[in-house]
């Protein structure tokens, strides 16, 4: 079965700047995580800042476009991980190994159609 692991972090606790020591850190931690996974792992990726965001709002027939997110939340998609195991248990297990920088939370969401 195949999951998404969302990352929610509040971005700020990264700094303003990709090459700061938070960044560094976390990529390593993501990496290592990444190889400790193994083949579970079939995708994921780091997102930029919500700053780079652009959203696009549909209420009937209108649509409007927003810079940066359309949610003001605390935490912010920050990545995630698709990956393919056995049950949610599983997935479970995997997620709470996922390294964060600071407070937050990983959702964990199964794949509509997403069995081999």
């Amino acid at each position: 079965m195949q999951y998404l692991l969302l990352i929610y972090e509040d971005e700020t606790a990264y700094g303003d700047k990709h090459d700061s020591p938070a960044v560094a850190d976390i990529v390593k931690r993501h990496m290592a995580f990444g190889g400790e996974i193994g083949e579970a792992r079939k995708g994921g990726a780091g997102l930029h800042a919500t700053s780079m965001a652009t959203t696009i709002v549909t209420r009937g027939t209108a649509q409007t476009i927003h810079d940066g997110p359309f949610a003001e939340t605390k935490e912010q998609l920050g990545g995630f991980y698709l990956i393919d195991v056995p049950d949610l248990d599983a997935a479970i297990a995997i997620a709470k190994k996922l390294p964060l920088h600071a407070d937050g939370s990983v959702e964990i969401r199964p794949l509509l159609g997403g069995t081999d």
